[in-house]
């Protein structure tokens, strides 16, 4: 058996694909973002918010061992990246794995992914990276992997015997349980302890499925009543991510275990996917309404003392949306709904201009609808500008880390307070208001570009949330997505048994 401090080396790549995004993936995406070199301190700071990422170095300091910074990269969702940038990302990583291993010991591998990256002629860029960084470490090494659970988990993933564990949680709150869980079992194999094999079974259905509310929270937490018994060491449900278009996209079951009861892995898996297929097809988990419809709930629930939290989650930059849709905006100016803060618009060259007229200017400015038809058409605003920062770092995934949000500008216009900001990224905390000095207590409506993620921190202060599947990158009539690869049968576009 090994004993003393273990040397782990740490390298991540993550990105989200959106097969349908109007905006590409280039270098400059991940270079904007994240693009850490190993071993540089000036981008080491930066790579440890990341969640899952900044997580290990933790855990590692809290087991006494020492970790080799590799490269990481990560970009805000969008289209599939070019060939040459997908394997120079991949190929700097492996280049880094191997001077180290050809330095010094290196007893296990911890890679921080996302599941859904997509490039030119890569449809399964972490089953292709896996497969390389097995090739390289040798049979024996222990890997791991932590995922996103919107990830389309893939044979290929699994045959490259990587132990591979998911968050539970969407939003995803839990990284630090799951790379505590993961690191337990590496560091048991690295010191000479059972060899731990992950296992998939896949599910045909894909969509969106938040955890906070039932039945999803009884099914997460049901998860772990599987795990700690019949060899099975955890459990992972991937929900997949519908608007990657490949032949993985979809659900999928994954199963670690030490291998003594191969029998009780099955029934495991067979279990958990029976369970999750009656759940997510058997009504809709969270009602998103249409435009119109989304603005009249949210209308008749204004009045309480909170302020309503209106998601315009087609929108969403976290999954690929450009972030500039103008929809939800011209619908509720159109009712002459009052008392509403709206954020955050990615319009860099409206947030310039604003921020060079300065605070307290009153100007015309013509807000959002940039991208694509998808953005809608820009609407035309008399606004007082009444904050300018370039220095405000939200609350991201990483429950104690920040996300810068580039320069960004808080907008008057009659009682609507508006956020334009210049770094695309969604709506995670209150803070992108607060901020800008903008009190959400005084208004009756919040309106965020986001999915989930928002309701980790906007639940406290809200008192009711809605879902609206406005036009948009994201929208959820996944029938009219020109989809080429998708593996049918798949619900909801297909019966399923």
């Amino acid at each position: 058996m090994r004993t003393g401090p273990l040397t782990v080396f740490v390298a991540g790549l993550v990105h989200e694909t959106n097969s349908f995004s109007p905006l590409p993936t280039s270098m400059r995406s991940f270079t904007n973002d994240l693009r850490h070199f190993g071993g540089d301190p000036a981008t080491l700071a930066r790579a440890r918010v990341l969640p899952a990422y900044g997580d290990l170095f933790t855990v590692a300091e809290r087991h006494g061992d020492r970790v080799i910074d590799g490269p990481t990269a990560g970009a805000q969702p969008s289209g599939p990246a070019p060939r040459g940038v997908y394997e120079g990302l991949r190929d700097a990583l492996l280049a880094d794995l191997k001077a180290a291993m050809a330095a010094e010991r290196v007893d296990m591998v911890v890679l921080t992914l996302h599941g859904a990256m997509v490039a030119q002629d890569y449809p399964d860029c972490e089953g292709d990276l896996l497969t390389h960084v097995r090739a390289l470490v040798g049979p024996d090494m222990p890997v791991g992997v932590t995922l996103d659970l919107h990830g389309n988990a893939t044979r290929a993933m699994v045959d490259s015997g990587a132990v591979i564990i998911a968050c539970k949680e969407y939003p995803h709150i839990d990284f630090l349980a799951r790379m505590e869980e993961l690191y337990t079992i590496l560091s048991a194999m690295a010191r000479g302890g059972p060899k731990a094999r992950t296992h998939i079974r896949k599910v045909p259905v894909m969509g969106l499925f938040g955890t906070t509310e039932q039945p999803m929270r009884g099914f997460v937490d049901r998860l772990a009543s599987y795990e700690g018994r019949d060899g099975v060491l955890s459990v992972s449900m991937m929900h997949g991510f519908i608007w990657s278009d490949t032949e993985h996209t979809g659900a999928a079951v994954l199963a670690v275990s030490d291998g003594s009861d191969l029998a009780a892995v099955d029934r495991v898996l067979a279990t958990i996917a029976a369970d999750f297929q009656a759940i997510v097809t058997a009504a809709p988990l969270q009602e998103r309404l249409p435009l119109d419809q989304a603005v009249d709930k949210a209308v008749g629930l204004m009045g309480s003392g909170k302020p309503v939290v209106l998601a315009d989650s087609s929108d969403n930059p976290g999954g690929g949306a450009a972030c500039d849709s103008t929809f939800v905006l011209r619908a509720l100016l159109d009712r002459g709904v009052q008392d509403v803060a709206l954020g955050m618009i990615w319009d860099p060259q409206a947030a310039l201009i604003a921020a060079d007229a300065g605070v307290g200017a009153e100007l015309p400015l013509r807000i959002g609808g940039k991208v694509g038809p998808l953005s809608g058409d820009p609407v035309d605003l008399e606004v007082t500008v009444t904050a300018v920062r370039d220095d405000i770092r939200q609350r991201g995934l990483a429950t104690d880390g920040d996300d810068p949000i580039g320069l960004a500008v808080a907008l008057r216009a009659g009682t609507w307070d508006i956020v334009l900001n210049s770094t695309r990224q969604q709506t995670f905390s209150p803070g992108c208001f607060t901020e800008l000095g903008i009190d959400l207590s005084a208004k009756a409506l919040v309106v965020v570009k986001s999915t989930q993620h928002f309701r980790a921190t906007f639940d406290a202060i809200s008192s009711a949330t809605v879902y609206c599947d406005a036009p948009g990158s994201l929208n959820m009539n996944l029938g009219a997505l020109p989809y080429r690869h998708l593996r049918r049968p798949i619900w909801p576009l297909d019966p399923v048994s």
